[in-house]
């Protein structure tokens, strides 16, 4: 009789550890976690740690603006604007760009070139102003957000002709943090501070806000230097020691004169972007004059209107 149950109930009891076997554990593979958490190699997470490391100068910053140590506080802006410029050659050096570090680079670049110079505008000077003061700095700070957004969705966009990436579409954040400061340095210099000088500095604020989110075209730089003939590699380094020394021993003047430089250079830049566009109109309407024979020679199909549905591949 014990020998029938047991016949009865082993079957049960295998079909039971069979279902339980099939059913889906509640805390997953083990082999799916592992894939999962593997390994990030360094060349990936050293871009980030600069962009993190930017980011800390960026609230400290504002730090040293709360704390009236003002000097302080536009060389760590300054400091912020260096490693942005770092992080982006290094990823692509290295080969470790990556979504997270561009998402994570525009994060930090709002806080950097658009909260810590507003906030630092404010302390210094616009807060006597009150309620104008804060707006001006607020819009400073929404422009250079919005100028991040653009740029974020302008850089994936396919139908960019290659000329285009030697442009930004408006001022930079990062240029636009180290113009809008130039009260701050002249009153460095011994300008003296007056009402007047911090009505001008709300308008100057605008006005470098307006530009970020203009129409326009400026150098970008991204493709200078990124080549270096053997025989100028001496140079080029006493030349950029030489200006970090300057920097050092004289900032208020090398900040307002390259402030300065920069917003000459800007019509320079739409006369450029202009030329490109010219010359591209030129190539294009070059084009049908020379396919016009082949179109028309006999025993061939006229295709000219399906081709003008079909997109344009750029080279």
């Amino acid at each position: 009789m014990k020998q029938a149950v047991r016949r009865v109930v082993s079957p049960v009891r295998k079909g039971y550890i069979a279902g339980m076997a099939m059913r889906p554990s509640p805390f997953g593979d083990p082999r799916l976690r592992r894939r999962q958490f593997r390994r990030i190699p360094v060349r990936t997470l050293a871009p980030n740690l600069v962009t993190l490391l930017a980011l800390c100068a960026g609230l400290t910053g504002i730090r040293m603006a709360f704390e009236n140590r003002y000097a302080l506080a536009l060389a760590a802006i300054v400091f912020a604007a260096v490693l942005d410029g770092i992080d982006g050659r290094l990823a692509r050096l290295l080969k470790g760009t990556s979504k997270f570090g561009a998402e994570l680079d525009s994060l930090s670049d709002f806080v950097n070139f658009g909260v810590a110079p507003a906030l630092i505008l404010y302390f210094w000077g616009l807060h006597d102003l009150k309620s104008a003061g804060w707006i001006a700095a607020m819009a400073f700070a929404i422009c250079a957000g919005l100028r991040l957004a653009r740029f974020n969705v302008m850089i994936a966009d396919p139908d960019r002709p290659a000329w285009a990436s030697n442009f930004f579409v408006g001022v930079p954040a990062p240029a636009g943090a180290i113009i809008v400061l130039l009260p701050i340095y002249a009153a460095f210099l011994g300008l003296p501070r007056s009402q007047f000088l911090t009505w001008v500095t709300l308008i100057y604020t605008l006005l470098v806000a307006s530009l970020m989110v203009s129409r326009l075209p400026v150098f970008s730089g991204k493709r200078f230097g990124t080549r270096v003939p053997p025989e100028m590699v001496g140079p080029v380094v006493i030349v950029l020691v030489l200006f970090v020394a300057m920097l050092i021993a004289y900032p208020w003047i090398i900040l307002t004169v390259g402030t300065l430089g920069y917003l000459a250079s800007l019509p320079f830049g739409l006369m450029s972007y202009r030329g490109y566009q010219r010359r591209a109109r030129e190539s294009k309407a070059d084009v049908p004059a020379v396919a016009a024979p082949a179109a028309a020679a006999p025993g061939l199909v006229h295709l000219a209107d399906d081709d003008e549905e079909r997109p344009s591949r750029l080279n």
